[in-house]
């Protein structure tokens, strides 16, 4: 059994995102490439975003930190700390409408 503060890891990521020129940074916390599930602690700076992609499988965003805005098509959801947004199956963005950290989990298919 392993145990994670997924706070720590995202205040080591904004940390990282603030020393930066990308404003943004990430790392996976459980599994991997290798592995059906995937984890994966994402911070983002103010007005940054991850760019519109494909989603590979089932996937959901959990707010650690911060404001966020995922968008699909014509379609927005906003969530705050503590707040779980499906991500749907479709291409998508997801952008910080302030500093940020959030789970992002995906079971590919």
């Amino acid at each position: 059994m392993n145990k994670l503060s997924l706070d720590a890891v995202g205040r080591q990521l904004l940390r990282a995102v603030s020393a930066g020129t990308s404003g943004r940074a990430a790392e996976t916390v459980y599994g991997g490439h290798e592995k059906s599930l995937r984890q994966t602690v994402v911070a983002l700076a103010a007005g940054r975003s991850l760019a519109e992609h494909e989603n590979p499988g089932e996937a959901t965003v959990l707010v650690l930190s911060g404001r966020v805005r995922l968008a699909a098509g014509d379609v927005s959801w906003e969530g705050r700390q503590g707040d779980l947004i499906v991500v749907p199956q479709a291409r998508h963005s997801l952008e910080a409408l302030s500093e940020a950290t959030v789970l992002l989990t995906v079971a590919k298919r």
